[in-house]
């Protein structure tokens, strides 16, 4: 959960880096609490309100633990944009999120020899 809220409060810094552990957590507990939302939804009959409620409050968030994820990797934020290319661009931005973290590099150190969770 550590994760999750983190990232949250997180919600608008692009700049930075994220680790694998930081990206993944977050991305497991938003599809948890989305099919959490999307069975509430059902239940009271609510045609996904609350689902795109949801899904616009953790936009932000999202994008930005994944430019700082890409950051991690040594790319630009810009690099998710390759999710606009239907499947294709998916896979791609999939094995990015994926890979380890590069050394330090030009968007600061690398977090895993900073940090200890």
């Amino acid at each position: 959960m550590h994760w999750y809220t983190s990232v949250l409060k997180q919600y608008v810094a692009f700049a930075g880096r994220a680790r694998r552990q930081e990206y993944w957590m977050f991305t497991l507990f938003n599809i948890i609490v989305s099919l959490v939302i999307a069975l509430v939804d059902s239940l009271i009959g609510t045609a996904s309100v609350l689902g795109y409620i949801y899904s616009l409050a953790v936009l932000l968030p999202s994008l930005s633990v994944t430019a700082r994820r890409l950051h991690d990797t040594g790319r630009s934020g810009w690099w998710m944009l390759l999710g606009l290319i239907p499947f294709i661009g998916a896979i791609i931005l999939i094995v990015f999120m994926c890979q380890d973290s590069q050394g330090d590099n030009q968007y600061g150190a690398n977090p895993k020899s900073s940090q200890s969770f």
